[in-house]
């Protein structure tokens, strides 16, 4: 085991069903490369251990301690189960700690959140590093920075409620706070003027897509583009079905197809209906890391990403590593995520949107030279080693 930090301590109830959220994805990646040095802990469910073994999560100083191996069923009273596990953990549980031990709540859900902060207040001098990957947005405002007929205001304030004690915990008490962009920081003010607030962009796992891509030169295109997010309200799917509705009017034969899943599949596929869409657009649901989900990309064209409210995210990354161009809204997070690699389109505007997707279709000269500019992006600076170091050396 390496000197200095002697244990960490992940804290991951929040995980639910088959799919994996960026929150849980940063916490995995670290914790493979952290386990190969330190000795770690990863707290979690019967779910949270399946969706570890799904991402072939190992390491030689890591432990999994599952502290509920049956949850209820339905998702009110799981997450409300969840909630109790984590309070009981951070009022009951014993260790040993030094000033080098870590706690690492993979989300800022209570469930996670709540067992770290408890833990912190019994134990001092351990070092809660917490995390706050997006700012609920404004509920009055809702799941959108600019023009959209649906809001989703309701789930915005329930997503803002949960944050509502959450922050000022934070303040008070995190030694860190992980965010995901520079913008974010802001909301931590005395954090930020101490460094302690640092900035997480994700990666992607170069070396795996390369080598997948190495072994499949000879795929050919056959989708003309390609979704890969959770079906929530900040993501956009349902007006990609308007988008792709516009598309087909001018290209009869084009065919995208979405990979995710979440609570407004049923909306996406009452609109691929109503619209008539059913030939062109398929959902594959959640696929995991692999061939199955690297074949869909390398037989693609172009990446759509629609998202109207978004710290940033690598979903769009990963298919840029297959030499994909994206087009998606000019969110604020993604002057700092994807400064390169995207066409960006005003906020809202779905026929602006159609036509750049057109305009790439038409145009394979153009959709390779921002490719280009997308892989140059990722391989400077998107590789999940460097990330773990990075981050590793802010938080010592």
């Amino acid at each position: 085991m390496a000197m200095g930090i002697k244990e960490i301590k992940f804290i991951a109830l929040s995980p639910t069903g088959s799919g994996i959220s960026g929150g849980d994805r940063i916490f995995i990646e670290l914790a493979r490369r952290w386990s190969n040095k330190y000795s770690l802990e990863i707290i979690t469910t019967r779910e949270g251990l399946l969706m570890m073994n799904s991402q072939n999560l190992s390491g030689k100083e890591l432990k999994i301690n599952i502290i509920s191996n049956n949850l209820p069923s339905g998702f009110f009273l799981k997450y409300i189960y969840k909630i109790l596990l984590g309070l009981k953990y951070g009022l009951t549980e014993h260790f040993k700690y030094t000033k080098e031990t870590i706690i690492y709540p993979a989300s800022d859900f209570w469930m996670d959140a709540f067992p770290a902060i408890l833990l912190k207040i019994r134990f001092p001098k351990v070092k809660w590093v917490a995390t706050w990957y997006q700012t609920a947005p404004n509920p009055f405002i809702g799941y959108a920075e600019g023009n959209r007929e649906e809001k989703y205001r309701f789930k915005a304030f329930l997503y803002w409620f949960s944050q509502l004690p959450i922050k000022p915990l934070i303040a008070n008490f995190a030694d860190f706070v992980l965010v995901n962009n520079e913008i974010e920081k802001k909301q931590f003010p005395e954090l930020n003027k101490k460094n302690k607030a640092v900035v997480v962009l994700g990666a992607v796992d170069l070396s795996r897509i390369n080598s997948y891509i190495l072994r499949h030169k000879s795929l050919i295109k056959k989708y003309d583009a390609v979704f890969q997010g959770r079906f929530h309200p900040q993501k956009g799917v349902v007006e990609l079905i308007d988008i792709w509705r516009k598309v087909v009017d001018k290209r009869p034969d084009a065919s995208l197809v979405m990979i995710g899943d979440g609570p407004l599949m049923k909306d996406v596929k009452f609109k691929i209906q109503d619209l008539r869409l059913q030939k062109n657009v398929k959902l594959f649901g959640y696929v995991f890391d692999g061939d199955e989900k690297y074949k869909i990309f390398s037989q693609s064209k172009i990446v759509v990403h629609p998202a109207f409210y978004d710290s940033g995210g690598m979903a769009a990354a990963e298919a840029m590593a297959f030499g994909l161009p994206v087009i998606g809204f000019n969110l604020r997070s993604y002057k700092y995520y994807y400064p390169k690699g995207m066409v960006k389109v005003e906020i809202g505007d779905i026929d602006k949107f159609s036509m750049v997707v057109l305009d790439l279709l038409y145009n394979k000269k153009k959709r390779d030279e921002i490719a280009k500019e997308a892989l140059e992006m990722l391989n400077q600076n998107w590789s999940w080693d460097k990330r773990a170091a990075e981050i590793h050396k802010k938080i010592i």
